[in-house]
């Protein structure tokens, strides 16, 4: 009875009078907006600093890109998070930027991009880097996502709008028939067990053996579409459960299929380096993940890491950031079975980039290899790698978490295709339903500033529930209709969910970044098609 009451009243006065308690009653839970917004600063016309005092045990500031017309987004999030006093839904943007900061091991900065908003753990939008050579250094699921390796692939075309748009509809209606799309969607790809295992550990090496993939597919794809460090045996068996009928799957929420048109061209020698020749020419996005096995693997390492945190001691200032040290058991599980996810999903975009090329050859009656459908390029924007920085004038080996952020590699950096070495790595930006996309390249200074990271779409400006009650099906239709996109959608509700209204301006988000000069625009594509779950 005794040792109960000595450790009662230890734990009491060491949690009511710790730094952190303090700091969170004094500082976090009395601050008026005024007083949080005293933390942050105005550091050029496209970012804002936040300084290392902002949240409890910051390691390092956080910095974060946004240019006056996002910023306001950002602020009214923090805004209506001190009027709630941080009671129901996630923290802002803001402040998971700076609880990331806390993290052991992390490097330099936590960094938002123009894009960013709040999610489950890590900001929607954030990046940031841990030292590999530091054992404190962790892993985190919820810099990664749940959809692990969701990405986006654009295939070109030599078709122009004028041929394409007396067809339109009946493209349309033909890409949905070949792609499943939708929630609980199966795949048409015939696949085993032992077949998914190997696509686990052999990513697009897979398809290409399968005759799923061109051999020079995996040429424009990160990581040429494989993650060596895969690990299949890491994979649960209710992760591989959920995977096997959904290889070649679009699935549901912002994941689309769309036909595009060339729109705009910035920068015509990177253009043409991706065989984009002129204004009007057709091209394919698609964006999807890893499914539902890639949530599972997610899911699986979140509980097992939990674990891990309590025998380590691990402190963190939100529980939704759940990690483990980098070397220990349970971090080494976790990337194996990320990398092995990663490779799902590529494998996934492979085999709907198969379908298209069928659709499309059967509406125009020409072969895939007639109609040029090469892929350009191939991005993940929820990953985590080991990566090479220069960190205090030295090379040194760092775990990028890129969380709803893509990789922008500079010219003539090792990791991307001979074709791009003169212009840097593509990286594509899809735009919301109805809305424009872009192709950006990769530059200098974003690997500098940014581990070489820039936004990856136009990131949510409301809650799906907000926008299910805002908007009607036929307004959404109807403005769809009015801009001559043709639209195949599984369920009806997901239109209003996924309506730009529901979005920030992806225009904004990309002249951020390349104001800033962590990227540069090269093409901008308008839709003429959308094919939804």
């Amino acid at each position: 009875y005794q040792r109960r009451v000595f450790f009662f009243f230890f734990f009491f006065f060491f949690f009511f009078f710790s730094p952190s308690f303090f700091f969170f009653f004094t500082q976090k839970m009395s601050r008026t907006l005024q007083q949080e917004m005293a933390y942050i600063t105005k550091a050029s016309p496209h970012s804002y600093n936040i300084r290392h005092d902002f949240a409890p045990n910051m390691r390092v500031p956080g910095i974060v890109y946004v240019n006056d017309e996002l910023s306001g987004l950002l602020f009214d999030e923090l805004k209506h998070s001190v009027g709630r006093g941080d009671v129901g839904g996630f923290l802002p943007a803001l402040r998971q930027i700076a609880n990331v900061a806390a993290l052991p091991g992390i490097v330099r900065h936590s960094i938002g991009l123009p894009d960013v908003h709040s999610g489950y753990g890590f900001a929607i939008g954030n990046v940031a880097a841990f030292d590999m050579n530091n054992p404190e250094a962790i892993v985190s699921p919820g810099g990664v996502g749940f959809d692990i390796n969701c990405g986006v692939r654009l295939i070109r075309t030599n078709l122009m709008a004028d041929e394409v748009i007396p067809v339109q509809e009946k493209l349309a209606q033909m890409l949905f028939d070949h792609i499943p799309v939708g929630v609980g969607s199966q795949g048409v790809i015939p696949t085993s067990s032992g077949n998914l295992a190997e696509a686990l550990e052999m990513g697009m090496d897979w398809s290409v053996r399968e005759g799923y993939s061109w051999a020079e597919d995996k040429e424009h794809c990160e990581e040429y579409g494989r993650m060596l460090s895969a690990n299949p045996a890491k994979v649960s068996a209710r992760a591989r459960q959920r995977g096997l009928p959904q290889l070649g799957t679009l699935g549901a929420g912002n994941h689309y299929a769309e036909i595009q048109v060339v729109d705009e061209i910035f920068d015509r020698f990177a253009a043409k380096k991706m065989g984009i020749e002129r204004r009007g020419q057709v091209c394919v996005m698609i964006h999807s993940g890893s499914r539902g096995l890639g949530h599972q693997v997610a899911t699986d390492a979140l509980m097992a890491m939990e674990r891990a945190m309590s025998r380590d001691r691990i402190a963190v200032n939100d529980r939704q950031l759940a990690c483990a040290r980098i070397a220990s058991v349970e971090g080494q599980d976790y990337l194996g079975a990320m990398a092995a996810a990663a490779n799902y999903a590529w494998v996934n975009r492979a085999s709907m980039t198969f379908l298209t090329r069928q659709a499309f050859g059967k509406c125009f009656n020409q072969s895939p290899d007639d109609l040029d459908m090469h892929v350009i390029y191939d991005v993940s924007h929820n990953i985590a790698k080991v990566e090479e920085h220069m960190v205090d004038g030295r090379p040194t080996q760092l775990l990028v978490h890129r969380k709803g952020a893509t990789r922008a590699f500079p010219p003539h950096h090792p990791l991307i295709p001979v074709d791009y070495q003169f212009t840097g790595q593509p990286v594509l930006i899809g735009g919301t339903m109805g809305t424009c996309s872009y192709v950006l390249t990769g530059t200098e200074t974003g690997f500098v500033e940014t581990w070489g990271s820039t936004c990856h779409g136009a990131g949510r400006a409301s809650s799906r529930c907000k926008a299910r009650k805002n908007l009607s099906y036929q307004d959404v239709l109807s403005f769809l209709s009015d801009h001559g996109i043709s639209i195949r959608v599984a369920s009806p509700k997901l239109v209003m969910e996924e309506a730009p209204e529901s979005y920030k301006d992806v225009s904004a988000v990309v002249n951020t970044c390349h104001a800033a000069g962590i990227s540069n625009k090269a093409i901008k594509l308008r839709p003429i098609a959308v094919i939804k779950g």
